[in-house]
């Protein structure tokens, strides 16, 4: 059965942020981070699986779902870290939560618990984490690609329907029933007064970022995190693959928290809370639920 979720609106730093709320005990609660993207219904079927019940928070990121669009030329971390800290200051202010983080989230989440580590009970990642290093000889080119995407802006496709754009959610992930496809294509779409149905992101999301992802500095951020991490990775994922990283690399990344206990879903991509939401809500709520 489907657990229904009420929307909630926040006013966070100038914009009308959206939080998906799946009411449950407040002494057993979850904050829920979706990817680059997604939007937050996108953990639907994970919370389907909690055999507990829990208590879940899920945002839409800035530029998502049903919050505002940003009021710049692009994102960066920097406004998602500090979106984290200001709507957890609304979710649960006088108490360490419980944070996951898929891909983006994933990333977000993890520099977050060690800025705010007093403010994180637990994390779990989601095959995040993937970022390959910067080199600064690169910074010209990338600012040089920035300014090019100002002059010409990304478009988002256009779909016929809601069931074509399910269609090409299978095709991207053959995993994905045709069942979770088309509720997926309801909330990540919506029909635009042109006709046809569009992605619910501000096509700014693909105007590269012309500040260089700095690794040293994410790792020093992971370093400080005092919080036990919960690592599930997925075994058919190619995120490492497009990310130019090898393991070694993704291993370095991991053995930079101190506490990690560290998962591999099989049968299961990118989208593992897409392709095996029973085993991630599994992983999750015993990980959540043990003394640490």
């Amino acid at each position: 059965m489907m657990r229904t979720s009420e929307s909630l609106f926040f006013d966070i730093r100038g914009l009308r942020y959206h939080l998906r709320h799946w009411q449950g005990d407040p002494a057993r609660r979850m904050v829920l981070l979706h990817g680059w993207m997604d939007v937050s219904a996108s953990f639907q079927f994970m919370v389907d699986a909690l055999a507990q019940d829990w208590d879940v928070y899920a945002p839409d990121w800035r530029g998502y779902g049903l919050t505002d669009w940003g009021r710049s030329d692009c994102y960066g971390f920097t406004d998602y870290i500090a979106d984290l800290d200001a709507l957890l200051d609304r979710i649960q202010a006088d108490a360490p939560v419980n944070l996951v983080g898929h891909s983006l989230g994933g990333n977000v989440a993890a520099i977050y618990a060690g800025v705010r580590p007093q403010r994180i009970a637990k994390l779990v990642n989601l095959d995040g984490l993937g970022m390959a290093p910067s080199d600064p000889v690169q910074a010209p080119r990338r600012y040089a690609r920035w300014l090019d995407e100002l002059r010409e802006r990304p478009r988002l496709k256009p779909y016929d329907n809601f069931s074509a754009l399910a269609d090409r959610m299978q095709k991207g992930n053959p995993r994905l029933t045709r069942e979770r496809a088309e509720f997926l294509a309801r909330h990540w779409g919506y029909a635009s007064e042109d006709g046809g149905v569009v992605l619910r992101s501000d096509p700014a999301h693909k105007i590269v970022n012309p500040m260089l992802y700095r690794y040293e500095e994410a790792r020093a951020c992971w370093g400080e995190v005092t919080a036990p991490v919960l690592w599930v990775d997925a075994s058919e994922s190619d995120y490492l693959k497009r990310a130019g990283l090898s393991e070694a690399q993704h291993a370095e990344r991991r053995a930079a928290f101190r506490r990690l206990h560290y998962v591999t879903v099989a049968q299961a991509g990118h989208m593992l809370h897409h392709d095996r939401p029973e085993e991630v809500a599994r992983l999750i709520e015993e990980f959540f639920l043990q003394i640490a």
